[in-house]
C-alpha cells in the first residue's frame, strides 16, 4: 500500500456513503494517501461539496436517503464529463449496471470491498483517466494541475476562476456553455451579474496570447473552433 502515497499526495477525493462505518473505514484510509479527503452521508450535501471543492475524484454509494449516487452522478456529469467516478455498492442489479456504463463510470465494486480492489480502481480512475494537459487551441494548453496557460515557450499564470472556466469550456467543447452552467460552476460562492461575468472575461481574454473565447450572445461561451 505504501507505493501508492507519492501516487495520490497532490489528489483530492470525495467520499460519499451513507453507512457511517464503511464511510469512517473509507475516509480514514484514503487521508493517509490524498491531498485531501472530503466526505458526505447523502447525494444532495455531496454535489454542494463537489461544486465548491471541485475534487479529482469522486467514490459513492448508490442507495442513500436524500438524492441517491445515481441522481448526484446525473447532475456531476451534467457540468463534468471527466472527473472519474468509482462506485460503492451492495447492489448488482442490472439497471444500475447499465445506467452508470451511460454515465461513464470508471469502476463499479461491490461491498465489502478490500483495500486492494479499492486502490487498484483509484489507479484505474485516476492515473489512467485524469487529464492535466487540456489542448484549448494549437500550441495552447490548460495545465490544471499548475493554473496555467502553456503557449509555445511561454507560461501564463491564471487564478482559480480562469481555470475553471476555461477547463469547463473545453469540457463542453462542442456545445454553449450556458449562463446557468457558469453560475454553478464557477460563481459557486455568489450571484453572478452579467457586469461581473463580462469583466471577468474580459480581463480573461488580455491574458490569452490567442483568443479563444467565442461569445454567443444571449445564450453563453464557447471555445472557438480551429
Amino acid at each position: 500500500m505504501e507505493e501508492f502515497k507519492d501516487k495520490f499526495n497532490t489528489y483530492t477525493v470525495l467520499v460519499v456513503e451513507d453507512d457511517l462505518i464503511i464511510k469512517e473505514k473509507v475516509v480514514t484510509i484514503l487521508e493517509f494517501f490524498f491531498k485531501e479527503v472530503y466526505q458526505s452521508d447523502n447525494g444532495i450535501d455531496a454535489y454542494e461539496i463537489f461544486l465548491e471543492e471541485k475534487p479529482d475524484l469522486i467514490i459513492s454509494d448508490i442507495e442513500m436517503e436524500n438524492d441517491n449516487g445515481i441522481e448526484l452522478i446525473k447532475k456531476v456529469r451534467k457540468i463534468n464529463l471527466d472527473i472519474p467516478i468509482i462506485v460503492l455498492s451492495a447492489y448488482s442489479k442490472e439497471e444500475y449496471l447499465l445506467k452508470l456504463i451511460n454515465l461513464k463510470i470508471a469502476h463499479y465494486i461491490l461491498k465489502p470491498a478490500t483495500n486492494k480492489k479499492l486502490f487498484e480502481a483509484i489507479s484505474i480512475a485516476l492515473l489512467k483517466e485524469q487529464k492535466v494537459l487540456l489542448k484549448l487551441c494549437e500550441n495552447m494548453y490548460l495545465d490544471t494541475e499548475r493554473n496555467l496557460i502553456k503557449y509555445k515557450n511561454e507560461e501564463i499564470s491564471l487564478r482559480k476562476k480562469e481555470k475553471y472556466f476555461l477547463e469547463l469550456l473545453y469540457k463542453n467543447k462542442d456545445k454553449i456553455t450556458n449562463y446557468e452552467l457558469i453560475q454553478e460552476y464557477i460563481w459557486t460562492d455568489k450571484y453572478m451579474t452579467q457586469n461581473a461575468l463580462k469583466t471577468f472575461i474580459k480581463e480573461l481574454r488580455k491574458k490569452l496570447p490567442v483568443q479563444i473565447i467565442e461569445n454567443v450572445i444571449q445564450e453563453g461561451y464557447r471555445l472557438v473552433k480551429n
